[in-house]
């Protein structure tokens, strides 16, 4: 039985290692490094465009999420108002 779950545990390993390489081949092309000093920096205003694009995203669901919670709590607070079995903290 052991031996069986054993088997079982490395050809889930091996086929998540398979998706992950295959989600980076799909996702990340290799990178051709640049031969002059000038591409490198358009490489690097490149890469540091994407980033900055991506924390703007972050921060937009992030504060998105903060809201979300709030409304959340707000709601909860409700709820048990209107059951009369607690009341609302000052």
């Amino acid at each position: 039985m052991l031996s069986i779950a054993k088997g079982l545990l490395e050809e889930e390993a091996k086929e998540q290692e398979e998706e992950r390489s295959r989600y980076m081949e799909e996702s990340c092309p290799p990178v051709s490094m640049p031969r002059s000093m000038q591409e490198m920096q358009e490489l690097c205003r490149e890469i540091n465009d994407k980033i900055n694009v991506i924390d703007e995203e972050r921060y937009d669901l992030n504060t998105k999420v903060t809201k979300s919670d709030k409304e959340i709590d707000d709601l909860k607070i409700k709820v048990q108002d209107l059951m009369g079995k607690f009341k609302k903290p000052s």
